[in-house]
């Protein structure tokens, strides 16, 4: 017996109570033998939860290198981490991590050469850094900064007020925001979004409506604040505002879900009080870059799968006013920001950044040139800038800061990350392979040079597959920690993401998720039939719906994989749209209430297709008590199944974070321990050692 399966043995489970609810859709009852679990306030809910997590500690703290495995991580962990400076009246502001701090300083200078003074701390807000810094916005001259805070996680916010002359924060307390900007009109106010006051027993689970903007007028209570949009027949939308540099147009942008928008617009120049249509919603998924003088500059996929740049008069939207700025290419169009008075198009080439800069009128400037395979981002800042920073990364380039010239196009490195490894000793492939219906799809492979194709190789395989979300090169320390170990890392870039442009996203949700899946089965089948590796060295993993991904590929092929981490998972695909945010997916999964979708949404719902008497792979299933997007219920679920079902020598195991959310602002040491934990476990059962 080895030495995993031996700590597998002895794991004592809970004994997790079934209590049936049955539920009738269009003529198909279906069991639901833990829905008690859904009630996170409940008492019995709460000991479950620290049954289980009991369990899992105990389990973890028997792998013998588990504590290395730890200690490794934050070694490599504990670097300097800067984000690139963006200039504000006459400052240079940027993020600051010494390295283990549990969240990043955001600083200021004189110039790219002053002396950084602290211009805000989070660290300060809390004594276990649980409390995050989420957003800042400087008002137009640079007077006053809005800033947002969140709080373990979750995704309500409060906003705040910051004199940026004296330090002082102004007395003006925001509450109940939620997935928002904060746009400034002039140095007197701004735009932002919020839900009406939930109840405080439920706002964790309670399903979000009635998204509405209003305007705050600083030194005023909110009580006072201006309401600027709301429609009260549509209570599943949300609804963004935005304000162009110049002031002239507060921009609208509703959507339905993740998929699709209608956009709206006020000139504010002339004195208008309503608002103008300027793409009716939600059949395409345009946004808004700028304006040009009195036109607006959207990036839209209509007519264009791989999006294209139009530039639109809000008084004559009509599409046959429209004037085409950047047309479709063949690589996808991820976004178009400005700066210094032109336009930055960033690109996928095979999941690859390409950045070019062109006029206001379309005409290209130039191509910006890239240290190699990677991802690239922040171009841009304000209209009278003449230059700014940018990062690059790839899995063995840890994030480096590039200053670029905007008038000649010189690119020159500013700040590069000292991270303690050599990233000559690793190499990335790019390899492609063919899915099940003929779909060509790529994977990134990075591993130690010397690495040989025996079949034995240790592999890591990450997917996500959803939303438009693109998977493009990027530096992780747990990876390294895995590769030093003679892993290989693969990243797919499976359909239902951006790297193709909306075709390749359209492949992949509502009826064709199923695609997705496929997909992430193909690659590892690919893996294995060259030579990289073999199922007892495979191990999968994703988050969010990427844990949904990783929910159905191991219901599907458990026999596939050993390994297998899904990571705040949606998993109750007949139930997901009743909490918080859910409803927004629909779009992107379909609905149970709805007759066409539910046959589709059943057959494949990691949490219905579990089977009894199944052997799964070792499985550590995570997520958190404050995650108010994805609600931990989906785990806590499928989790309590997975137990019963399981009938081979593989643990299955559930890890509940507390004090922490979805992701978002999560401390650095819980991330180290978060990842010591995934990557010990994920080592011990492919049989890794540890040297």
């Amino acid at each position: 017996m080895t030495l995993s399966a031996s700590l597998s043995a002895q794991i004592p489970y809970p004994q997790t109570p079934v209590r049936p609810v049955t539920d009738d859709y269009f003529g198909t009852k279906v069991i639901d033998n833990y829905r008690w679990l859904e009630d996170d306030n409940s008492d019995e809910t709460k000991a479950w939860v620290e049954s289980e997590n009991k369990v899992t500690h105990d389990y973890l703290s028997g792998i013998p290198y588990r504590d290395k495995v730890h200690a490794r991580i934050e070694s490599l962990y504990n670097y300097p981490k800067y984000s690139s400076p963006f200039a504000k009246s006459g400052w240079y502001y940027f993020y600051k991590n010494d390295g283990l701090q549990n969240q990043s300083v955001l600083y200021r200078q004189k110039g790219p050469d002053g002396t950084p003074e602290v211009f805000f701390d989070p660290n300060k807000l809390s004594s276990d850094g649980t409390v995050a810094l989420n957003n800042v916005s400087f008002s137009k001259n640079g007077k006053y900064a809005a800033y947002s805070i969140a709080r373990s996680g979750s995704d309500w916010e409060e906003a705040y007020i910051k004199d940026v002359v004296t330090g002082q924060d102004l007395a003006d307390t925001l509450r109940w925001l939620k997935f928002t900007g904060l746009s400034w009109l002039g140095d007197e106010g701004f735009y932002y979004s919020r839900y009406p006051t939930p109840d405080e027993k439920t706002k964790m689970v309670n399903q979000n409506q009635f998204h509405t903007v209003y305007y705050h007028q600083i030194g005023t209570p909110q009580t006072d604040d201006v309401l600027v949009y709301a429609d009260k027949d549509h209570p599943l939308r949300t609804v963004g505002a935005f304000t162009t540099e110049d002031n002239r147009f507060l921009c609208l942008s509703t959507s339905e879900g993740t998929s699709g928008a209608e956009l709206m617009a006020r000139d504010l120049s002339g004195g208008e009080k309503d608002f103008s249509l300027v793409i009716p919603g939600f059949a395409t998924q345009p946004s808004f870059v700028d304006n040009d003088g009195g036109r607006l500059l959207i990036l839209t996929n209509d007519g264009a799968p791989n999006y294209r740049l139009v530039s639109i008069d809000p008084h004559h939207p009509e599409k046959d006013h429209w004037l085409t700025v950047i047309p479709e290419k063949p690589e996808a169009l991820q976004s178009v920001s400005t700066g210094g008075g032109y336009l930055f198009a960033s690109y996928l080439k095979d999941a690859s950044t390409k950045v070019y800069q062109y006029t206001y009128k379309g005409e290209l400037v130039r191509e910006i040139k890239l240290p190699g395979i990677g991802t690239a981002g922040g171009f841009g800042g304000e209209h009278d800038d003449k230059d700014f920073f940018f990062t690059y990364t790839s899995f063995a380039y840890p994030p480096s800061i590039f200053h670029y010239d905007i008038a000649s196009g010189k690119t020159t490195l500013f700040r590069k990350a000292e991270v303690k490894f050599n990233p000559d000793d690793y190499q990335t492939d790019q390899v492609f392979f063919t899915s099940k219906d003929g779909a060509r799809v790529p994977i990134f492979l990075t591993y130690r040079k010397g690495m040989v194709r025996n079949g034995a190789n240790p592999v890591k395989l990450y997917g996500y597959g959803g939303f438009q979300i693109a998977m493009t090169p990027a530096f992780s320390v747990s990876n390294v920690v895995f590769m030093e170990q003679g892993g290989i890392y693969a990243q797919v870039s499976l359909r239902g993401g951006s790297e193709y442009g909306e075709a390749w996203h359209e492949a992949g949700m509502l009826h064709h998720k199923q695609n997705v899946f496929n997909d992430m089965i193909g690659a590892a089948e690919y893996l294995i039939k060259e030579k990289y590796t073999s199922t007892a060295h495979l191990a999968i993993q994703g988050g969010s719906n990427g844990g949904l991904l990783i929910g159905a590929c191991m219901t599907q092929r458990p026999d596939l994989f050993k390994v297998a981490i899904p990571q705040v998972g949606v998993m109750d695909m007949l139930r997901f749209q009743k909490f918080t945010i859910g409803w927004a997916w629909v779009t992107e999964y379909g609905s149970s209430d709805k007759q066409e979708d539910f046959a589709y949404l059943y057959g494949y719902s990691p949490y219905h297709n579990l089977k009894p008497g199944t052997a799964y792979p070792a499985t550590l299933v995570t997520t958190a008590d404050h995650d108010d997007r994805v609600v931990p219920a989906h785990s806590f679920k499928f989790a309590a199944r997975l137990q019963a079902c399981n009938a081979g020598p593989n643990p299955v195991l559930i890890r509940i974070d507390s004090k922490a959310g979805h992701g978002g602002g999560k401390p650095t040491a819980k991330i180290i321990d978060e990842a010591a934990d995934i990557l010990a476990f994920t080592m011990y059962n492919l049989e890794m050692e540890f040297k």
